[in-house]
């Protein structure tokens, strides 16, 4: 049995995922000193600040900042209830990986998103 609700368009899901970005970026760049200051690994600050973000807010509230502000959510794909801390690891995981958040199946979920047995949802 799956949970059947409207389906998340590429376009609020890149949306929501760019802005998850930016957000963490801009937080890293302000306190290692903006942008022109030289900071090594800076990068990888960005990436495990994202999949902290990501992993938080999914599990705890399943919703990142991004999804919220452009309307949806993360639910159980069987029954559509919250996510478990589990299933938020595995989706955050394989999410900063991006390959895999740009690797749809015929339903229109990531893989993330099948590996994690989960599916994003419209408020």
């Amino acid at each position: 049995m799956r949970y059947e609700a409207v389906r998340v368009s590429l376009g609020r899901r890149f949306a929501a995922l760019m802005l998850d970005w930016l957000s963490c970026y801009f937080i890293v760049t302000a306190v290692s000193g903006g942008i022109g200051a030289a900071v090594p690994n800076r990068p990888f600050y960005v990436l495990g600040l994202f999949f902290t973000q990501i992993f938080m807010l999914s599990w705890l509230q399943g919703a990142s900042l991004g999804h919220r502000i452009f309307g949806i959510r993360i639910v159980r794909y069987v029954d559509g209830g919250p996510i478990n801390a589990r299933q938020a690891f595995i989706r955050s995981a394989l999410l900063v990986t991006i390959v895999f958040a740009i690797t749809f199946d015929e339903e229109g979920r990531g893989l993330h998103e099948r590996f994690s047995k989960t599916i994003l949802i419209r408020n």
